[in-house]
């Protein structure tokens, strides 16, 4: 045997007993999969059942299509998603004619799950995400670079509540 065909057979035989362990290791910390039941799993039941009201603004309307995207609906609703946003643009690198190169625009969310049958909250949160755009000589640029910044940012609320509310509902139900 060569002395390159050794530390190969090894990292070989290492990647198979990691492989072999693995789900023993995450089974002894009861970790499950959020979606374990797929379309009937209690996240998704939930997801399916929460009305999504109106948000105010641009920032508003495109996570609260992003939610509806990631949650689906068609069920009737057993729970409410208040949304709050707020949106803002802060200027950080600044020319010696203080003129503005660089800009974070930083969209954070207040959310709130409320249960429709007996008006608890269930969730009570805030998630936040930014994002920079740097400041160009044409305007027309700009505003497409802020624009853009502020669909990717509503997305990624969107994503963030989603996975958590169905974090939150897969732990409860254990």
């Amino acid at each position: 045997m060569s002395r390159e065909a050794v530390p190969a057979a090894a990292t070989g035989l290492c990647r198979l007993v990691l492989l072999c362990l693995t789900p023993a290791a995450l089974a002894a910390c009861q970790l499950a999969p959020v979606y374990g039941g797929g379309a009937n799993s209690a996240a998704a039941q939930t997801l399916r059942g929460i009305s999504i009201p109106a948000i105010p603004d641009r920032s508003g309307y495109l996570v609260r299509q992003a939610l509806l995207d990631r949650m689906g609906g068609g069920e009737e609703a057993r729970y409410r998603l208040d949304v709050a946003l707020d949106d803002q643009i802060t200027g950080l690198g600044i020319r010696g004619d203080d003129s503005i190169t660089r800009e974070r625009r930083t969209l954070r969310a207040r959310y709130q799950l409320v249960e429709l049958s007996t008006g608890n909250t269930l969730i009570d949160e805030t998630v936040r995400t930014d994002s920079g755009i740097d400041i160009v000589s044409s305007d027309y640029a700009v505003v497409a670079a802020e624009t853009d910044a502020l669909e990717r940012l509503s997305d990624d609320i969107a994503t963030q509540i989603a996975t958590r509310i169905a974090v939150f509902t897969a732990a409860n139900e254990r």
